[in-house]
Formats: C-alpha cells, structure tokens, sequence
C-alpha cells in the first residue's frame, strides 16, 4: 500500500512539475526523482 501511494503521489508531482515543459521523457525523469525522494519518508511511516 505504502508502494501504491508513493507512485501516485510521484505521478501527480511529475505531473505538475514536468507536464508541458519538458515533454514525456522530463516527465519521466521528474517521476524517478520524486519516487526516490520519497522512499526515506515512506519508510519513517
């Protein structure tokens, strides 16, 4: 559960962060660096 919401929570800031800007693959790059941001807060939770 904790996986599932940390990708939505990384899709919705890549989403904003990268949505028109930088095309998909800046958006795909922005999702990454989210996802990896958040894995030390998810596992303080």
């Amino acid at each position: 559960m904790k996986k599932l919401f940390r990708m939505l929570l990384a899709g919705w800031g890549a989403k904003k962060i990268g949505g028109g800007t930088c095309g998909c693959i800046g958006t795909i790059f922005v999702f990454i660096i989210i996802y990896v941001l958040l894995g030390p807060i998810f596992n303080l939770i």
